[in-house]
């Protein structure tokens, strides 16, 4: 096993936790709003950059 997928895992497990704790203190519409602009910005910073 090498260091990149032990790696992609632990951050897979570390996303689904923080997903269990939005949906236990009732922040799940926040999180996911952080988490479709987070992935607009890296697009366009990608883009900027190509």
């Amino acid at each position: 096993m090498n260091i990149n997928r032990i790696r992609r895992t632990l951050y897979k497990i570390s996303r689904l936790l923080g997903d269990v704790n939005a949906v236990k203190r009732g922040k799940v519409g926040k999180r996911m709003g952080r988490r479709v602009v987070g992935r607009a910005t890296g697009k366009a910073i990608r883009k900027m950059f190509k």
